[in-house]
């Protein structure tokens, strides 16, 4: 019979196999859903004896809030009263006195414009077209005011109406220009006039970091007023090549037909 001799290693292994290692596409499957942050702080953890730490949402996003805590502050500047406007928030009473200074402004451009509809809707004068431009520049003058005085009442502010002095011209006629053409310079006048103030109103808005005002003067106001500005530029010069005879008669038809 052959006898096979057994080495005494080769017999302890026999009897105490060693463990199998744990399969390669095991370990990645485990790996494979984390980001490399998180695979090397398990690992890093691993290797001090202490087990994976459960990620915390909060310190991944760094952002926490509390609403609840923060809103104590917000709370105690609520009105006890309701004679004052609970809806205010960083409005400077500055802005609000501002406002009001602009809406005197537009009514007082819509009375002068209103003067200008009265002189040349006269039949002595006889030049439609001119009255119904004036009329309704009035009326946008004063959806202007209105506009202003809601945005107040929107902020919290309260509107405070200031006297409108009564135009100190009625009648526009012009020896050297003619009453139209005169008109219309009057009226360039005070579309810049009115330019500026609404530019020192958004001086004051930016001195008071109150971006809101910015904005909407901005988007209500500030391109529509430079329009105006170059649309009544063109009929000053219209006027001024014109002169004062019969060719203004045919200006104001196309004004009063909307070809202008």
């Amino acid at each position: 019979m052959l006898s096979v001799r057994v080495s005494p290693a080769t017999s302890a292994a026999l009897v105490n196999p060693a463990p199998a290692a744990a399969p390669e596409n095991a370990r990645n499957r485990l790996f494979a859903g984390m980001s490399s942050g998180n695979r090397r702080s398990i690992k890093l953890q691993a290797s001090k004896g202490a087990p994976p730490k459960e990620m915390d949402s909060g310190s991944l996003t760094g952002v926490v809030f509390e609403p609840f805590a923060e809103v104590k502050h917000q709370l105690t500047q609520v009105p006890e009263t309701s004679s004052v406007s609970f809806a205010r928030q960083r409005f400077a009473p500055r802005c609000e006195a501002a406002i009001n200074d602009q809406i005197n402004v537009e009514y007082n451009v819509s009375y002068v414009y209103h003067a200008m509809f009265g002189y040349f809707d006269r039949d002595n004068v006889g030049l439609p077209g001119m009255a119904r431009y004036f009329k309704e520049a009035s009326e946008e003058e004063r959806g202007h005011a209105e506009k202003f005085m809601k945005y107040q009442n929107l902020r919290g502010g309260k509107v405070v109406l200031h006297s409108i002095l009564g135009p100190s011209i009625t009648e526009f006629d012009h020896a050297e220009k003619g009453d139209a053409l005169y008109a219309m310079e009057l009226a360039l006048a005070l579309e810049k006039l009115t330019n500026d103030k609404l530019l020192a109103l958004h001086k004051v808005a930016v001195d008071h970091d109150d971006v809101q005002m910015q904005d909407f003067i901005e988007s209500e106001f500030l391109g529509e007023q430079v329009e105006s500005i170059k649309k009544i530029s063109v009929y000053v010069s219209q006027l001024r090549r014109i002169g004062k005879g019969h060719a203004v008669y045919h200006f104001d038809r196309s004004l009063h037909d909307g070809e202008n």
